[in-house]
């Protein structure tokens, strides 16, 4: 297993120009003198905001690599991603398949994913509670114990309806608790409650934005593992919805993305002046803004995380890599069962 974080390249400078000279990269970016020389061997994905313009011979070369590009909005919605040629190993796909067939066998994979999710929930609201105020405290803890019984309600969950229900219930729960962990900023109105599709308000745009990082990372991790990351367990199959990267992605929202968008929040690394708001009522990052979060993403994924069930320190970007890699150790039977990452 690498430990070598690669990075991912992001790009939102409307109209700038990449191309491909020979193992490299060139950016040349417009109203701008000279141009940037990359080592393609140092980029492991590269995200495009917006008018990007990429050669030919660029968009060839990564996908003979199988170096994901994907294609974003320039307010960042997910629009298109190119993965090339996919080598995935046939078996494990094939058990992949057989286990979502199988409805012990898929119930019982998600039963850990929503648990594990919950635990990773209940971990970022009682470590918000130790520096907040004595009220924020006391609800934070309050809805931490509720999301105690939840975790205890997805080992009886006898159908995929019902954990849906016992996940829906944790999610308000624990977003309506979210607000306490957020310090009161001027120009950013009081979080309130998790609305998308829009998002409304900064602190609903931020999670959104940091959610489609997020997705990327996992998205990646299930296709370098071999699994298909359109058959998924949880969310099932869903028409043009990577269902399995949406289902890893549950463990990892709470602790690396929610968390992640508390810090940049309560340490005025974001203000009123990064976000915009579109004559439809919805709110964005603009380009400053994504600027921000970008850069502030990038050292965020190398930050280490105890991961108890390999015994050591994993940087945060390879942790969905290390989380597909048990999946399918799993679906091969080498593993009882589905172990979920536990933030600690």
């Amino acid at each position: 297993m690498t430990t070598e974080l690669l990075n991912t390249l992001y790009v939102q400078t409307q109209g700038a120009d990449l191309r491909l000279e020979q193992d490299s990269l060139r950016v040349h970016l417009p109203d701008t003198t000279g141009r940037q020389i990359l080592p393609l061997r140092r980029i492991d994905a590269i995200v495009l905001y917006g008018h990007i313009n990429l050669s030919t011979e660029l968009i060839t070369r990564c996908a003979q690599d199988r170096r994901p590009v994907t294609w974003m909005t320039r307010g960042g919605r997910y629009l298109a991603r190119l993965d090339g040629a996919i080598h995935g190993n046939v078996l494990l796909r094939h058990a992949q398949h057989q286990s979502h067939a199988d409805a012990e066998a898929r119930l019982g994979i998600a039963r850990n994913i929503v648990a594990g999710k919950i635990r990773n929930s209940r971990w970022v609201l009682l470590r918000a509670a130790r520096d907040s105020a004595p009220t924020a405290k006391a609800r934070l803890r309050e809805a931490a114990a509720t999301l105690a019984e939840g975790i205890a309600a997805t080992s009886t969950a006898e159908s995929l309806d019902t954990l849906m229900g016992v996940e829906g219930n944790a999610a308000r729960t624990y977003f309506a608790a979210l607000a306490f962990a957020i310090r009161p900023a001027d120009g950013i109105p009081a979080f309130a409650h998790r609305n998308r599709r829009p998002p409304t308000d900064p602190v609903n745009a931020l999670l959104s934005y940091t959610y489609g990082l997020l997705r990327g990372l996992v998205h990646g991790a299930a296709e370098q593992v071999g699994l298909d990351p359109y058959i998924g367990f949880l969310h099932g199959i869903r028409p043009a919805k990577p269902a399995l990267a949406l289902d890893l992605m549950e463990e990892f929202r709470p602790a690396l993305a929610d968390r992640f968008a508390l810090t940049l929040l309560n340490r005025r690394q974001l203000r009123p002046t990064h976000f915009e708001t579109t004559s439809g009522g919805a709110v964005h990052l603009t380009d400053d803004g994504r600027k921000v979060v970008i850069a502030a993403w990038q050292d965020w994924k190398s930050q280490p995380w105890e991961h108890p069930i390999v015994g050591r320190d994993v940087p945060a970007g390879l942790l969905p890599v290390v989380q597909a890699r048990i999946l399918a150790r799993h679906l091969r039977g080498d593993l009882p069962g589905y172990l979920p990452w536990i933030a600690a």
